[in-house]
């Protein structure tokens, strides 16, 4: 199978994303988008160095801005990224994330293509967009 070779059922590619204020970042995720938070490791200075948050059987990963680090440097200057995640009921997770304040950009939407989709922007300006279209799976 072609993107996972080890054949686990393991996603193996893992969005990831740095915030001006990461802990913000985890409560918004978590509270309005329904991710489960797996690690938060803080550096000394309270910052967020490494973050797992899941979603179904993916991942993305997030830390704090500034931090000095390699990837730091390398996003300096980086806009907003658009990240899709597969959600098996879209209307339920567009009410919740209204719930908790997220901006919507775009209410669930039945696309031409056979999905149902919504988008939202997270406090730093990323674009979520979530949906039923499973890209690269059966009937996706």
């Amino acid at each position: 199978m072609a993107g996972n070779e080890s054949g686990s059922g393991r996603p193996s590619i893992f969005p990831t994303l740095l915030y001006a204020d990461a802990k913000a970042a985890v409560r918004q995720l978590t509270e309005a988008f329904g991710f489960t938070e797996l690690h938060v490791y803080e550096g000394e200075d309270g910052s967020v160095a490494h973050a797992e948050l899941a979603q179904g059987n993916g991942l993305v990963m997030l830390g704090s801005k500034g931090t000095g680090g390699v990837f730091d440097r390398a996003m300096k200057g980086a806009g907003p990224c658009g990240v899709y995640v597969v959600v098996d009921d879209v209307d339920a997770h567009h009410r919740r994330a209204v719930e908790h304040g997220a901006e919507i950009l775009m209410p669930p939407t039945d696309q031409d293509y056979g999905s149902r989709d919504y988008m939202a922007r997270d406090a730093e300006g990323n674009v979520w967009s979530f949906g039923t279209y499973a890209p690269g799976t059966a009937g996706g």
